[in-house]
Parts: structure tokens; C-alpha cells; sequence
């Protein structure tokens, strides 16, 4: 490979530095890399234009490219910004709906303790449907009923109840309904839960083999312990007697 040569036609020695630089730093303006410059002067000469008008097409193209470049970047910042926007809109939105929501949960536990007692007659009947509508048309959803599993996320413990037989939390009885706003829980679900009573195995205990006892084999096993305690009972009379 052959070292490039200086100004008096011999080899250069010692590293060769290329300015690559953009910029020139003494006049301040735009270069145009060489590559550019002699594919933009070939494809001039082929077009008869002369080395100058090359150059400057070469450079035009540049500022093209770098102007095209910043627009995108400007397009895309504009896009995130108008997501960041929409979704902080539409956050006040629903909290302030929420804080007057949560104004009008104690009308709507009237109307539902109302309802439950036949009570919700006439006018009233009216009025509280409307307004029932109105709130979930706001997107108001009420939760909390019976046999629903346990999530101590939207629902408020009032008690646990063990019961024999459960193995999962459980509610057995809802004594005020929850409401939600889309994944916002503007008041939880206050219930009484059922849980696994104290003692009680969450499966059934093996036998020596591994498997469960049958209940067939424990059936059978009654009758004969009745009958051995019913003979020892005679035996015991017979002695008080003698």
C-alpha cells in the first residue's frame, strides 16, 4: 500500500489526519464532504454543468437532508407532547369527576337500602332511576356481591368469618357496596369475608400410603367400635350386679 506523497512529490510519512469536520472553524460555513462534492461534480460533468454548480448542488442537497432530518425530530416531540397533553387531560378529568361522584354515593345507598325494602315507589322511583342512569352513563360502576372472591384491593374487611369448608376467601355478605371510575376505586367495598376455619386442613389429610382415607373403610369401622362399646358396657353391668 502506498503512503500518500507531500507537496514535493514524496511519501509522507507518519500518520495521515483528515479534518472531517462539518464545520469550517475559520469561516464558519458548511462543508461539503469530499464524496459529496465529486459525485455531485461527476454527475455535473456528465449533466455539462461546471465544478462550481456541482458544489453547489452537492451543498443544497446537504441542507436538504439536515432540514428534512429536523422537521422529523419535530414531528416525532409534537406527537409525545400531544399524548403527555391528552392523557394529563383526560387524568384532571376523571378526578374531578370522581370528587363530585363521590358527593352523590350517599343518595345512591339510599336509593339502593330503598330498593331492597320496596320502598322505591312513585316519583322517588323516578328520580332515583335518573339519577342512577346519569352516573353510569359518567362511567360510575358499582361492585360488591355475594360469593365474590375476596381482593383486598377493592374490598374493606369488616370481619372474617372461619367457615368449615372454605379454602379461599369469600364474601358472604356486602354492607355497603363499592364504586369505581375506570381503574380508580373512589370508595371500596365494605363486607364481611368467610375464611378457612382455625385447625381445618386446606386438602385433605393422606393416609400411610399417600392416598385419602376411604370413606367407605370408615363406615365400616363405625359399626364395630359401636359393637365393642356396647360389650364392654354389658361387661361393666354384669360386674355391678354380681
Amino acid at each position: 500500500m502506498a503512503l500518500p506523497e507531500n507537496e514535493n512529490g514524496h511519501e509522507q510519512q507518519g500518520p495521515v489526519i483528515r479534518d472531517k469536520r462539518r464545520i469550517d472553524p475559520e469561516t464558519g460555513e458548511l462543508r461539503v464532504p469530499e464524496e459529496a462534492a465529486e459525485a455531485a461534480a461527476d454527475t455535473a460533468a456528465a449533466a455539462g454543468a461546471s465544478p462550481a454548480d456541482a458544489a453547489e448542488l452537492a451543498e443544497a442537497k446537504q441542507q436538504v437532508a439536515e432540514l428534512t432530518n429536523d422537521l422529523k425530530r419535530l414531528q416525532a416531540e409534537y406527537a409525545n407532547y400531544r399524548k403527555r397533553v391528552d392523557r394529563d387531560r383526560a387524568a384532571v378529568r376523571e378526578q374531578g369527576l370522581a370528587q363530585v361522584l363521590v358527593e352523590l354515593l350517599p343518595i345512591l345507598d339510599d336509593i339502593g337500602r330503598a330498593r331492597d325494602h320496596d320502598e322505591l315507589n312513585g316519583g322517588f322511583k323516578s328520580v332515583g332511576e335518573a339519577l342512577e342512569s346519569a352516573v353510569t352513563k359518567l362511567g360510575l360502576k358499582k361492585y360488591g356481591e355475594k360469593d365474590d372472591e375476596f381482593d383486598p384491593t377493592v374490598h374493606e374487611a369488616l370481619t372474617m368469618v372461619p367457615m368449615p369448608g372454605v379454602t379461599t376467601p369469600k364474601v358472604i355478605e356486602v354492607f355497603q357496596p363499592g364504586y369505581i371510575i375506570g381503574e380508580r376505586v373512589i370508595r371500596p367495598a365494605r363486607v364481611i369475608v368467610a375464611g378457612q376455619a382455625e385447625g381445618e386442613d386446606a386438602e385433605p389429610q393422606e393416609g400411610a400410603d399417600g392416598a385419602a382415607p376411604a370413606a367407605g373403610s370408615a363406615a365400616a369401622s363405625a359399626p364395630e367400635d359401636a359393637a365393642d362399646a356396647s360389650a364392654a358396657e354389658s361387661g361393666s353391668d354384669g360386674e355391678d350386679k354380681k
